[in-house]
């Protein structure tokens, strides 16, 4: 079937047996807007559930930094739900549908980077107002804005939570205005709750082709998980040290994203950032004891993860 997108009014075809019962969402491969396509004859969606201005949510995995933000954010005069890691964030944001979510970038189970994308695509959080709090690892390093904020509407640095969160939210509040995403060169169906297929459906300019579907260590490769030493549940010294890793990890993410995701598909990551990892892992060993060092390799670990992580993200 022949669709139009409502929002460049660009003819696009579909095939039917793409098409979910409920219907499908579909990205414009001409200006990234997102359309909902359904069968002839089903049943229109049911509108979504109204965010709750009363309430937001500040998700932030260091607990003293969560305190902080909770603090500020009890200025909002709005009842402040909080979270420790992004698969309990999304979990609750989904649950209660605050108006805002104040997120860290280094979550811990699913960065903050990728929380945001995943609820701006849900129709039930897509106008929500969604802040990063970037924790920048070394702030000598970087002196710009991020290339992009995932879907993030602005973000503030960690130390600046006091001086700046209010005035960034109350800024988007005003203009309304929430970051589009970079255009596709072909249009791609968004992600549905549950369960994916393994071949995605594509939305494809009509008369158009089908576009294709979906390392050697710096320093000492991580062990296979089964010859690792596990700390305990729940070592706050072993979580700083992951931390940090994530920490460096999003920072790299947030301002060089096109060279790491290229690196990360062609297993060249490593190479790719050699000085980068290089540093980190000075800065790393400067400031994790020798102690928590020893109970495990928590900084190759961190890299590993990160870039399955990615890699699975992007279908590979």
């Amino acid at each position: 079937m022949v669709v139009e997108c409502p929002k460049c009014k660009s003819r696009l075809k579909v095939a039917d047996e793409k098409i979910a019962p409920g219907g499908s969402k579909f990205r414009c491969p001409k200006c990234a807007g997102v359309l909902t396509v359904r069968r002839p004859g089903a049943p229109a969606e049911k509108p979504a559930k109204a965010l709750d201005k009363g309430k937001v949510i500040a998700a932030h995995g260091d607990p003293e930094v969560l305190n902080r933000l909770k603090s500020a954010l009890k200025a909002t005069g709005a009842e402040v739900l909080s979270s420790a890691d992004g698969v309990d964030m999304i979990i609750k944001t989904l649950r209660e549908l605050p108006h805002l979510a104040v997120v860290d970038v280094a979550l811990p189970k699913i960065y903050g980077f990728e929380v945001c994308k995943r609820l701006r695509a849900r129709p039930e959080t897509k106008e929500m107002k969604m802040i990063l709090i970037s924790s920048v690892y070394d702030k000598k390093r970087y002196r710009r804005e991020p290339v992009s904020l995932y879907g993030a509407d602005a973000y503030v640095d960690e130390h600046a939570i006091e001086d700046e969160l209010l005035k960034k939210i109350e800024s988007i509040m005003e203009t309304g205005g929430v970051q589009a995403p970079a255009p596709s060169q072909a249009a791609r169906p968004l992600p549905a709750p549950g369960p994916q297929p393994s071949a995605a459906p594509q939305a494809l300019p009509t008369g158009g082709q089908a576009a294709p579907g979906p390392i050697p260590p710096v320093v000492g490769a991580a062990p296979p998980i089964s010859e690792r030493a596990v700390p305990a549940a729940g070592d706050a010294t072993v979580e700083r040290a992951r931390r940090f890793v994530r920490a460096m990890l999003s920072d790299l993410y947030l301002y060089s994203a096109p060279k790491v995701e290229s690196s990360i598909k062609s297993n060249t990551f490593r190479e790719a950032f050699a000085q980068e990892l290089k540093e980190g892992l000075k800065i790393y060993e400067s400031r994790i004891i020798p102690e928590v060092r020893s109970k495990g390799d928590f900084f190759n670990e961190g890299i590993e993860d990160f870039i399955r992580t990615r890699k699975k993200s992007f279908g590979l």
